[in-house]
This record gives C-alpha cells, sequence and structure tokens, in this order.
C-alpha cells in the first residue's frame, strides 16, 4: 500500500533542520505550545513501607523498555506514595519518554498513571493533538531528543528542552486520518511479524527434534531408521539408547583443561553468547562492551575446546572455540579423552534441551526472571561445580558413528540455520519498513488522507484476535528467552 502512497502537492521550507519541508498548510510549534503539561517525576522514599504496593500506576524507564502501551507497571504506589513526593497522576493517553538511561523511549498510557525522575509525561491540548499522533512524532524523533540530552554520568534531557523542541502539526481531522492509516498499516506489519516469528519458533523445535534423535540414537544417521535393539540407559532425559552404546559420566568421556591465563601470553579475550558461540571479545566491543583489564584471571582455551559456561550451561552457553585466548574463570574448557571422539558430537549433546533440562537441580545458585506477560518465573545462571558436571550421564556410541552422526547435523543445521538466518532478516527489514513508514507519513513525505478514507472498517473480533496472538506470540518468546553472555 506505501506504493500507492504519493508525496503532498505544494510543500514548504518548516524551518526545522531535522525536519525539512512540509505540506503547505502544515504548522510547525513547540511541543510546550502543543501540549497543555509536561511533567517530571519522582520516587516515594523507598524505605517507607506504607507508599509501596499499591494500585497506583508508577511507570519507570525498565516500563517503557518492555512495552510502548502502559497499562500496568513494575511497582506500583499508594495515594500516600503519591503525595509524597512531587510525581503526578498524568490521564490515560498521555505520552511517557524516558528521559535518562536512555533517553527518548516512548509509550503512551493506557490508564492514570504516573512516573518516576526518569520519564517526562506530556499531557496532549485535546483540540491542538491527537495524543497518538503526537506518540508517532515522539518516537519519530528519538535520535532529536538523544542530542539535547547532556550529563557526565549519565546523559538525561530536561522538561524544557524537551518543551523547545519543534514537531510539525497537521490540521486536527488530518491528525485522526494519519493515525487511522499508521494504525491500520501497523497491525498487518505485526501480523506479518508474528508469523515469522512462529515460523522461528517452529524451526526451532525441529532443529532440537533433529538434534534429540540424533544424540540419543532415536534414528540411525546412516539409514534414517530406528536401531535394531535397544537397552535403557538408566538416565531418564536419555531414555533407551542403540544396545551397543555406551553410557558413561561426562568426567569419563570429556577431560577439563585448567590452564590459568599469563597475560603476557596472550592479549586475546573469548567470548561466548547463545547466538554467537565462542567469538573474539573485540567483536563485542564493537556493539559497546568493555573489555576487563586484569586478565590474570581468566583462563586458556585453545581451538576446539567444548567452552562450557557454568553459570548459563542449563540454557545452552556452550560453544567449540575456533580460536587461542583468554576467557572468563567461570568457563569450563573441555576436550574428548578419546582423541577419535569428534569434539562437536558431544557438543550437540550440550545442545539438546533434554539434557538442559537434567541439569537444573545440580546449580548452586538460581536467578528467577519474571516473564513480562504471563508472570512465570524463567531461572538462568545457575551455577554448576565441575565436581557435579562430570557425574553426569552422556550417551557414547562408537567413534565412526559419533562422525556419522556429526555429519548429519551439520548437513541439516546448516539447512536450518539459513532458514532461520533468512527469516530473521525479513523481521528486521519488516521494522524497519514500519519505522520508516511512520517517520514519512506524521513528517508529511507522504499524503494518506485519501488511503485512510477507502481504509475498511475492520471488525471488532479480528480487533481481539489481533491482541491476543500479539500477547501469545510475546509469551512464547518470553519464556524461550535465554541469556547470552558470561558476566
Amino acid at each position: 500500500m506505501r506504493s500507492d502512497l504519493k508525496p503532498y502537492p505544494v510543500y514548504k521550507n518548516s524551518d526545522v533542520e531535522w525536519l525539512g519541508q512540509v505540506p503547505v498548510h502544515w504548522e510547525t510549534r513547540r511541543l510546550k505550545l502543543a501540549f497543555s503539561k509536561i511533567t517530571g517525576g519522582s520516587t516515594p522514599s523507598s524505605s517507607e513501607a506504607a507508599y509501596w504496593d499499591g494500585d497506583i500506576v508508577w511507570v519507570t524507564p525498565a516500563d517503557v523498555s518492555r512495552s510502548t502501551r502502559l497499562y500496568t507497571s513494575l511497582r506500583q504506589i499508594t495515594q500516600d506514595g503519591l503525595l509524597s513526593c512531587s510525581t503526578e497522576l498524568a490521564p490515560a493517553g498521555s505520552i511517557i519518554v524516558t528521559s535518562r538511561a536512555p533517553v527518548g523511549n516512548v509509550a503512551i498510557a493506557e490508564t492514570e498513571l504516573c512516573t518516576n525522575q526518569g520519564c517526562k509525561t506530556l499531557v496532549a491540548t485535546p483540540d491542538v493533538v491527537d495524543p497518538m499522533f503526537g506518540f508517532n512524532i515522539l518516537t519519530t524523533i528519538k535520535d532529536e531528543l538523544q542530542s539535547l540530552a547532556v550529563g557526565t554520568t549519565f546523559t538525561e534531557i530536561s522538561t524544557d528542552r524537551i518543551g523547545s523542541v519543534r514537531m510539525p502539526l497537521p490540521p486536527l481531522l488530518e491528525q485522526a486520518a494519519i493515525v487511522r492509516y499508521l494504525d491500520y498499516m501497523d497491525r498487518r506489519i505485526q501480523r506479518y511479524i508474528r508469523a515469522k516469528q512462529k515460523l522461528i519458533k517452529l524451526l526451532e523445535e525441529q532443529k532440537q527434534a533433529i538434534i534429540h534423535q540424533s544424540v540419543t540414537g532415536r534414528i540411525d544417521v546412516r539409514t534414517g531408521k530406528p536401531y535394531p535393539a535397544y537397552k535403557p540407559s538408566g538416565v531418564e532425559w536419555l531414555g533407551d539408547v542403540p544396545e551397543h552404546w555406551e553410557v558413561n559420566p561426562l568426567g569419563r568421556v570429556l577431560m577439563q583443561r585448567k590452564e590459568r591465563n599469563d597475560p603476557i601470553k596472550t592479549t586475546n579475550i573469548l567470548s561466548l553468547s547463545l547466538k554467537t558461540g565462542v567469538i573474539p571479545y573485540a567483536d563485542k566491543e564493537a556493539g559497546g562492551n568493555k573489555a576487563k583489564e586484569d586478565l590474570s584471571a581468566y583462563m586458556l582455551a585453545y581451538p576446539g575446546d567444548i567452552v562450557v559456561n557454568s553459570m548459563n550451561v542449563v540454557v545452552g552457553s556452550v560453544g567449540i572455540s575456533k580460536y587461542f585466548g583468554a576467557v572468563s574463570p567461570v568457563y569450563y574448557m573441555l576436550r574428548p579423552r578419546d582423541p577419535y571422539d569428534p569434539v562437536d558430537y558431544t557438543g550437540a549433546i550440550f545442545q539438546n534441551t533434554g539434557f538442559q533440562r537434567s541439569l537444573f537441580g545440580l546449580g548452586n545458585g538460581i536467578m528467577y526472571i519474571e516473564s513480562k506477560t504471563s508472570g512465570k518465573l524463567n531461572t538462568i545462571r545457575l551455577r554448576i561445580p565441575m565436581t557435579r558436571l562430570k557425574k553426569v550421564m552422556l550417551p557414547r556410541p562408537p567413534s565412526e558413528e559419533q562422525s556419522a552422526i556429526v555429519r548429519h547435523l551439520f548437513k541439516v543445521i546448516s539447512e536450518s540455520t539459513a532458514a532461520l538466518e533468512s527469516t530473521e532478516s525479513q523481521i528486521v527489514l519488516l521494522h524497519e519498513f514500519r519505522t520508516r513508514l511512520i517517520s514519512d507519513v506524521v513528517t508529511g513525505k507522504l499524503d494518506v488522507r485519501e488511503a485512510a478514507a477507502n481504509l475498511p472498517d475492520e471488525l471488532e473480533e479480528d480487533l481481539l484476535e489481533d491482541q491476543e496472538q500479539e500477547e501469545e506470540t510475546d509469551e512464547d518468546l518470553e519464556d524461550g528467552q535465554q541469556t547470552g553472555d558470561e558476566e
């Protein structure tokens, strides 16, 4: 539908650097003149129990990062808490902008709420700006807001600086048409994204099923059929295994390398994450991460080592190193005792979800992360001592069968990975398309008045289905979310 849109017939200079030209009948106005009120927030005393766990929604930057539509908050305050500090209640339809940590995230209030000092609240003037139009504008000018932030310990944008930013302002009826069009297009784009996310979930499940069937001997990868005879393994997650396979403690299958780093020997730091495996830390630093300066407590990893994050092994934070370098002391470096056993076979066992679940009872420490939508507690960072890990039982086929399994998994998983990467790229493109569309429409680069007038009415049941599917997708993604870094 974007291809059917055209620019407005006539433009004029807006005299706003980031905005450029706007339709000739639009005006520009500072935010403080478009909104009836721009206020900051505050925090009740944390030591006063009577101020907390009430029924007043109290929003922080963490809440805004969770959702662009605010119905509730991670913490609520009481009426006494509200009166004890300078935060103010704002009506539904108010726009919340994070003013620090980070600057420029935007959400719209779906209920009456207040905020802490990390947010600014913009209350729309009803006969000047449509709240959803204002929301889309503020989403578009995130870079502009960030450029105005100042500070040394952390950057922050003040109420005055936010108020000084100029925004494009079409007539109110035209704002409504823009909101209608963008709402319609957003639902369509989100449907496409949810479909892609479901496909990713199916591909991940398919990959897990293939790994499980292969490393546990459910099928003989050389024939594509089950083995002729099986025996009980005595291991719950493993079940029956081919009759000629062994089942041994990990300590008998793998040996641990414990070689402390000498900073003179290497300054090449390696990192381990779920998505990338073992990579040079320099690749992470390009994304803003900073390595530790003291490497004397680090351990050495060699090419071919199975690198295991002792704190996240329960979610599959394991990789096979292609590099020589220093790694975090919370890592274990393992290698097959039998030089004929391919390292990739044991690495695949660590990626098996059944094996991962069997490790949960072995951890010393537990961290619970609450799902945003389901309320479930996701468990991560169960640090497992090597003394316990080496007693875990592993299936061990003959070395030549392990090699056949590795070749099979490499072929199948390569195909699955290519499909996953393609689907993820499509999701990225959809998000980019959505961002560009919103920007072009709310800044007047594209005229949607006719398109909005011709949009079909969507049935209420379709809208409810969209909302339910979105919540279901969010829950699935969160419940499957895993932590990827070592520290």
